[in-house]
């Protein structure tokens, strides 16, 4: 593969995306399917599927990120980050070059594992996953200020394994009981310890200079990255996230904790349980979260993930890694039969979510952080990481009687909360439907695994039946909507800032909206 096949494509993703979210007016500029702009003209074809939007690059044009640069300059306002999205392309680009030459050797080696550590919530299917673009966000493979060497050694799609470094932090909030495999002060060299903090080698420098802390002399602890980068494999049934000093999916979006997002996610993990107790007969497993520590500083936290009994024989497939080159040949969903499984998946996924809405609650939940748990019982979803939802406290109220820990009332991040019904739905239709059904139905018939007309058949189906009639809002904004809302994710992620987007949240800013592909009828 040369390097015009790799930034071709690149090039004309980020172009798309910013004709998608029409940053700084860019349509504008749209005449007779012609890109128009000082300098350079870009031939638009009609998107087929039209999935977030109806106009895309046309496929004989051959881009380059110079061309979608001084397309950004013709019209970006002086105080649009604009280097910034220059280094986030071109980091893109970089580590897209690095994947094409590192995959061959990393999947010869994950070939040679044995089925029985492939299953469990480990890094198999993680570190596949890895090597594919975000469905939606152009540069999802950059991750800003790290070098090809730090990607190397400690990204998931390099399968390293690496030992933790630890530190004694004092006036730490501490929250659950830690796991046996947790060090002690004697493991890590320090003779006592105020609370033992994991440390990314990535960050042993920031946490070094932090007042208050004392870094230990011994690494403590071998852990495989998962997809998530800053959350790694520690035990057969354990994971650890701490805090990463990167940025991904925008300079903006920063890959350190904020100290509030640990017992945010906590307390919505805890209603989602609620849930589950009314309502036994969903196919879903949450992971337990309720074990952390912070010291209201972003680089200096943790969060214990615990994942159920019922995940440790059985394939542990996140949604991003369907789609994923298996090191046997094919593609990871290819071991199971491609149209029932993709089925069973859209009925869980729908069942669960149309009934979260009914309480009030949409999920943050996208394709890294879903995944499919599969054995010889029903497919069964797995949820984890859960301080990006959004609920309305008053309609959760008025179907889960309230008690102690799970009333939102009490979430740090007033972000969260909303009485709005429009809210609730975009994040519903941006990562439910876009994300976790639409995309991976596209990128099935772009494998030629399913066509684009069965898979969105399907979806309609599977939306439809999880619909009922008390459901008659969401079916207004899903099946029977004219357009359906898309994120602007470049414009608010690296390019715009918050104090000028407006954008609460830089992940549920939204552009303009996009057609409804539902109701495409060339594919009833």
């Amino acid at each position: 593969m040369t390097a015009d096949d790799v930034e071709g494509p690149l090039a004309a993703g980020v172009l798309d995306a910013l004709l998608r979210e029409d940053y700084a007016g860019l349509r504008r500029f749209i005449t007779d399917r012609t890109l128009k702009l000082p300098g350079r003209r870009v031939r638009l074809a009609e998107a087929r599927p039209a999935f977030l939007s109806e106009l895309v690059v046309a496929p004989e044009e051959r881009l380059r990120l110079s061309d979608v640069f001084h397309a950004v300059r013709m019209v970006a306002d002086p105080r649009d980050d604009t280097a910034a999205f220059e280094r986030e392309c071109l980091d893109a680009l970089a580590t897209a070059k690095l994947h094409d030459d590192a995959r061959p050797a990393v999947h010869r080696r994950l070939g040679r594992l044995p089925d029985e550590l492939r299953t469990g919530p480990g890094t198999f299917y993680e570190t596949l996953a890895a090597y594919n673009d975000h469905p939606v966000h152009p540069t999802g493979r950059s991750r800003a200020g790290l070098s090809m060497t730090d990607l190397s050694r400690y990204a998931p799609e390099f399968a390293p394994s690496f030992p933790l470094r630890w530190a004694s932090v004092r006036h730490a909030t501490l929250a659950g009981t830690l796991p046996g495999w947790w060090p002690t002060p004697a493991d890590v060299g320090l003779a006592s310890a105020d609370a033992l903090f994991p440390v990314h080698p990535l960050a042993v420098r920031q946490v070094r200079a932090r007042p208050g802390v004392v870094l230990a002399s011994g690494p403590y602890l071998q852990v495989t990255p998962t997809l998530s980068m800053r959350t790694v494999a520690a035990a057969p049934l354990g994971h650890l996230k701490m805090p990463l000093p990167t940025s991904t999916l925008g300079l903006r979006n920063k890959r350190t904790i904020m100290p509030g997002t640990l017992p945010d996610g906590a307390l919505v993990e805890r209603v989602l349980r609620q849930v589950l107790l009314q309502e036994p007969v969903l196919p879903v497993l949450l992971a337990d979260e309720q074990t952390y520590g912070h010291a209201d500083d972003p680089l200096l936290g943790y969060m214990v993930r615990r994942f159920p009994a019922d995940t440790a024989r059985a394939h542990v497939v996140p949604v991003a890694a369907l789609l994923a080159e298996a090191p046997d040949n094919g593609y990871v969903i290819e071991r199971w039969d491609v149209e029932a499984l993709f089925g069973a998946y859209l009925s869980a996924l729908f069942s669960w979510n149309v009934t979260l809405f009914r309480y009030g609650i949409a999920l943050e939940a996208h394709q890294q952080n879903v995944a499919l748990v599969l054995d010889d019982s029903p497919l069964r979803l797995l949820i984890k990481d859960n301080d990006g939802a959004m609920i309305d406290p008053s309609r959760l109220r008025e179907r889960l009687a309230p008690s102690p820990g799970t009333d939102p009332r009490d979430l740090i991040d007033r972000r969260m909360t909303t009485s709005d019904p429009e809210t609730l739905a975009r994040v519903f239709v941006t990562i439910t439907l876009h994300l976790c059904a639409a995309a991976p139905a596209l990128g099935l018939a772009e494998r030629g695994l399913l066509p684009w007309r069965t898979g969105l058949r399907m979806i309609r189906e599977r939306l439809d039946e999880a619909l009922g009639p008390e459901d008659a809002f969401l079916r207004s904004r899903t099946l029977e909507a004219a357009t359906l809302p898309g994120k602007a994710m470049l414009t608010a992620g690296t390019l715009v800032d918050k104090a000028r987007t407006g954008a609460a949240d830089i992940n549920k800013h939204y552009g303009p909206p996009g057609p409804n592909y539902l109701r495409d009828a060339t594919c009833f």
